[in-house]
């Protein structure tokens, strides 16, 4: 028998096993273990990129269906039992099915580009007009199948990847309560953090970074309003790419702010980040308020990755030191690899003028939301059709849905008026417009490429009582008030902890800061596979 049938039938009888050959994930550790400390995680996928997993499918040595039977065996090992990372809110019944089209498709001649059979894992609150559910994590939205795929996703089916399934995420996108914990929703209970499974993985896309730190898909999609695929990708040792707003069409994803609202790509690498990115931008019309991509399309950014990069670039970074010094020293370790790769840094006083326009932002996403939302809801097949309507669920349903923190925020934004009240107009101006200024001008005076911080601190701890605790340091903020792209790369650790390094710039501008990302990240080479432990101590 040759090699690829051999795989491609192992691929199929595989599919309805618990185990079976071809995973070489060891444990011994009953079901429900909750660590695999010590425990051999020598799975054959481990850190495999899009790349590699090309070379592989072109010389017969897997197919798609193969690769996608082992992530699916893997996510039924490491995600539902030991160590139960709970990622992944639900597979795709036709994962297999469509491996094995593109495999037929591939044995014809027909490639559709890199991302051809490529397994992937996207965030349940993007549309799939298929057999899964599209629920923002929330029981009120349970059992809306969507009529039609979100654009997001046309886009992924035409370059031929494989959906695995949908990630868990904080429940409405971390967008219903001050006292939430990050990564816990009412339809998919609570996220681990793939370090330390006693701590957080950030939000909202918390499944999705924690799907592809730990090995489950080749890379996911997220989606970001301020800091939802940036701060999960930086405690998850991630690649994490929030575009411009405009550059990947929002149509078809359960909104926050049509003035915010990004898809971007969560991966284990710049260079599957920067393949994925590609894959899911377009040329979109305009919508509501967002910056227009016309003619910004890139096909491949690949074509940017260059190792010298960084040569001659003008990056700003705050003068303020951080309070912690280990963040100070991990910051000042990455500006000297900056330095060596000939940056140029830049140290600046700007960030407390655009952490100002906070309050203002919180009201724009307020009035957004509501109007969005019930835009959304109107249209879609869930049994909830308002706001109101999810409140009112959510209140007659609280021992399920509200078992620690409540729902103060949608109380609060149902009661606001509409997108022509002059509250909601003066947010806009203070935190878009005023943020967009801020950063033009900023990056025009000093003769900026980039600017340049950690993107926030280590992973706090779970607390489904009290909710996080973040701490002050975050970086999301000025590219999502801004609509500006910004991606974080592997920095380090801290307490053992994942902590990425930010660029951000103007308005579509991926292309420079995938190219210095991709330098940086190749001068440091900080990404380490997760070891799943128990818990973390001093």
């Amino acid at each position: 028998m040759k090699r690829k049938d051999f795989i491609r039938n192992t691929a199929i009888a595989a599919s309805g096993i618990s185990v079976f050959p071809g995973s070489s994930f060891k444990s011994e550790k009953k079901k429900g273990a909750k660590s695999m400390e010590n425990i051999s995680d020598d799975f054959e996928l481990n850190e495999i990129t899009i790349t590699e997993l090309q070379e592989k499918f072109e010389k017969g040595l897997y197919t798609s269906e193969y690769v996608t039977a082992l992530y699916i065996q893997r996510i039924k090992e490491i995600d539902k039992e030991g160590p139960a990372l709970n990622s992944v809110i639900e597979l795709n019944p036709d994962a297999l099915s469509i491996a094995k089209e593109m495999d037929i498709e591939r044995s014809s001649g027909k490639v559709r580009g890199p991302m051809h059979g490529i397994p992937i894992l996207i965030k349940d609150n993007i549309d799939t007009g298929d057999k899964m559910m599209t629920t923002a994590g929330s029981l009120a939205m349970e059992g809306n199948i969507a009529s039609n795929d979100a654009s997001v996703v046309k886009k992924l089916r035409d370059a031929g990847a494989v959906l695995l399934g949908k990630t868990n995420l904080s429940e409405w996108a971390n967008f219903r309560s001050s006292k939430s914990c990050s990564g816990w929703s009412s339809r998919g209970g609570q996220t681990k953090n793939p370090y330390y499974l006693d701590h957080n993985p950030c939000g909202s896309s918390s499944g999705s970074g924690v799907a592809v730190s730990a090995n489950l898909c080749v890379a996911a999609v997220g989606t970001e309003t301020d800091g939802s695929v940036t701060c999960p990708a930086s405690v998850c040792g991630l690649v994490g790419i929030k575009p411009t707003v405009g550059l990947v069409s929002r149509e078809g994803i359960i909104p926050i702010s049509f003035t915010q609202d990004t898809a971007g790509p969560l991966a284990r690498t710049v260079t599957d980040a920067a393949i994925l990115l590609a894959a899911i931008s377009e040329d979109s019309q305009e919508d509501e308020r967002k910056m227009s991509s016309k003619g910004t399309h890139i096909s491949d950014y690949t074509v940017f990755l260059d190792k010298n990069a960084l040569n001659g670039k003008r990056i700003g970074i705050e003068k303020k030191k951080y309070e912690n010094q280990f963040m100070e020293s991990l910051f000042q370790s990455s500006l000297d690899t900056l330095r060596q790769q000939g940056a140029v840094i830049i140290e600046l006083e700007y960030l407390d003028k655009l952490n100002a326009l906070g309050e203002a932002e919180f009201e724009l996403m307020k009035y957004e939301f509501k109007y969005g939302l019930d835009k959304y809801l109107t249209a879609s097949n869930a049994k909830v059709r308002s706001l109101k309507e999810v409140i009112d669920f959510n209140n007659k349903n609280e021992d399920k849905v509200m078992p620690t923190f409540r729902q103060e925020i949608l109380v609060e934004i149902d009661t606001k008026g509409g997108l022509e009240s002059d509250e909601y107009k003066q947010a806009f101006e203070k935190s878009h417009v005023g943020s967009k200024k801020i950063i033009d001008e900023t990056i025009k005076k000093y003769d900026l490429d980039a600017f340049c911080g950690l993107t926030m601190g280590p992973a706090c701890s779970t607390d489904v009582i009290y909710g996080d605790r973040w701490g002050d340091v975050f970086l999301t903020a000025p590219a999502a008030m801004s609509g500006y792209p910004h991606i974080t790369v592997p920095a380090g650790k801290v307490f053992d902890l994942p902590v990425g390094l930010s660029f951000f710039s103007g308005a579509f501008r991926e292309r420079d800061l995938i190219a210095m990302a991709y330098a940086y990240e190749q001068a440091s080479l900080h990404r380490v596979k997760p070891e799943f432990k128990s818990s973390f101590e001093l």
